[in-house]
């Protein structure tokens, strides 16, 4: 090939790239300056809803949403002003070729995007609620279009996918502002319950922290081997996991003290095993065969034999 051909074509090149540039130039402009609206209008859908708890979920969502719109036309302005042959009717073609292939290849980050949005939407939990999820419980950081992030209470951040969230069970510690927690005491067999259940529950009403209303209560529950169980209910404000230890902890500390003050049993469980000796001339004889307890007052047993 000519070295003059080549010449020329590498002259055309660089006057159609420096023809280019201002235009390059203008749409990188326009762009930087639909990111910095965007952003703009996010921060102000967020503050606009920042007072309301039930709505801070849809003011992110909105104002993401808002944001990415803002961005999506300074894209589309900025590669019209940087080449004027692009239009949007030629991307949306592009998209409709390579439509199916995208969504088969990213349908997990779609599925989580969907499930993200819906979650800022539906707002099951909110910013700050503390929430358990299968292994995890922590308190919720963030709530992003692709995974929310819990943080646990022993200083761990955990990463969930929004889909997994939307599609199983998740508890929510502080969706109400009262919370009930409970604890099954037992007792002895020979105490009296009634007794021991009016002194659970004046000493629980003393405690700092339970609510009055609703009132603690106190239910027989379980007549277990060792035990009488009586189930205690309580009820704290605020929820927060904090608050529940430091409740729990009180209230099974002045339990045990008031009914170990008034002798009230705190059995715990035991076994008593038998050794059966079986070389009496009695085990073959059901009606006088004492499976290992000592033989009764008066009872006529046979003269064990040597042979």
């Amino acid at each position: 090939m000519d070295i003059t051909i080549i010449c020329d074509r590498l002259q055309a090149m660089v006057q159609d790239f420096l023809g280019m540039l201002p235009g390059l130039a203008i749409g990188l402009v326009a762009l930087l300056v639909f990111l910095l609206v965007g952003r703009a209008v996010s921060a102000g859908v967020r503050r606009a809803t920042e007072h309301r708890r039930r709505h801070r979920n849809l003011g992110l969502v909105l104002g993401r949403l808002a944001q990415w719109g803002v961005i999506l036309v300074g894209v589309l302005v900025a590669a019209t002003i940087a080449f004027p042959s692009f239009t949007p009717t030629s991307l949306v073609s592009a998209l409709g070729i390579t439509g199916i292939a995208v969504g088969f290849a990213f349908r997990d980050i779609f599925e989580n995007f969907l499930a993200g949005l819906l979650i800022l939407l539906t707002e099951p939990f909110a910013l700050g609620d503390q929430i358990v999820y299968g292994m995890y419980e922590g308190t919720v950081e963030d709530i992003q279009t692709r995974a929310t992030t819990i943080r646990t209470y022993d200083g761990r951040r955990v990463v969930i996918p929004n889909a997994e969230l939307f599609k199983n069970s998740v508890t929510v510690n502080t969706a109400f502002d009262k919370r009930r927690l409970e604890y099954d005491v037992g007792i002895g067999y020979g105490d009296d319950i009634e007794h021991a259940r009016a002194l659970i529950l004046e000493r629980v009403r003393s405690v700092s922290g339970v609510l009055e209303d609703p009132a603690p209560d106190a239910l027989v529950y379980e007549l277990a081997p060792s035990s009488v169980n009586i189930r205690v209910r309580w009820w704290i404000q605020p929820p927060h996991r904090a608050d529940a230890l430091d409740a729990r902890d009180r209230v099974l500390s002045a339990i045990k003290g008031t009914l170990i003050e008034h002798g009230i049993d705190l059995p715990f469980p035991t076994q008593q095993i038998l050794f059966h000796d079986q070389t009496e001339a009695t085990d073959s004889d059901r009606k006088h065969q004492r499976e290992g307890w000592p033989a009764q007052h008066g009872s006529a047993l046979p003269p064990r034999t040597e042979s």
